[in-house]
């Protein structure tokens, strides 16, 4: 039982619109490898990624999930049971910007913790290493976006360049703890699982102080 105590596993989710880097990103984060040839994901494809983390074993398991899952039926069961999610946009290309609310209103609807609130979203403004566009040279600006949308913080990222994939990981992941312990303070241990909704109804920040 103490073993158990100390080892956590955590899904993750990865979205974001077809081509923003999602594969790229999980790829440095968890083999610290980068190519330009990876083929565009297919459903959802998964990779682990195992921390130690204050003395514990924090297992995450990334669910990289495809650009255009968002149009269909499946994120429902793709999104059950995650405690936290990256949603990625590519700062070269302003669409996939657009597109981050309706992503994350697609989560929020679809996915709560079990005490209500919604997951821990960290949003990534990756390809930095290609330039940087108007929106991101206002990090004021963006703190606000963030704060009006519900992510509990943003980081410019490059997967080609290893920039800040393994301090927005450390974000995400306080994030979770926090989230997980407020649930087992207010209920019992064997319902801390993420439910899914029955209806639908660098220069990178710091995490959000909550």
């Amino acid at each position: 039982m103490q073993n158990n105590q100390k080892e956590h596993l955590y899904k993750i989710l990865v979205i974001g619109d077809l081509g923003v880097g999602k594969t790229s990103i999980i790829k440095r984060y968890v083999h610290q490898s980068y190519s330009t040839n990876y083929r565009a994901t297919i459903g959802v494809d998964f990779a682990l990624k195992v921390l130690n983390w204050d003395s514990k074993t924090v297992r995450l398991q990334l669910w990289d999930i495809a650009g255009q899952e968002r149009f269909g039926n499946m994120t429902r069961v793709y999104y059950r049971e995650a405690m936290g999610a990256f949603i990625v946009f590519d700062i070269t290309r302003p669409t996939t910007f657009e597109a981050v609310t309706k992503w994350k209103e697609d989560l929020d609807s679809k996915l709560t913790l079990s005490n209500g609130k919604n997951i821990a979203a960290v949003l990534l403004a990756n390809k930095c290493d290609q330039g940087r566009d108007m929106l991101l040279n206002s990090s004021i600006k963006m703190d606000q976006f963030c704060k009006d949308n519900g992510f509990v913080g943003w980081f410019e990222t490059s997967a080609k360049d290893n920039i800040n994939i393994d301090k927005a990981a450390n974000c995400l992941v306080k994030y979770i703890i926090a989230s997980e312990n407020d649930i087992l303070k207010s209920v019992v241990p064997d319902t801390i699982s993420p439910q899914l909704n029955t209806a639908r109804n660098s220069t990178c920040s710091a995490c959000f102080k909550s």
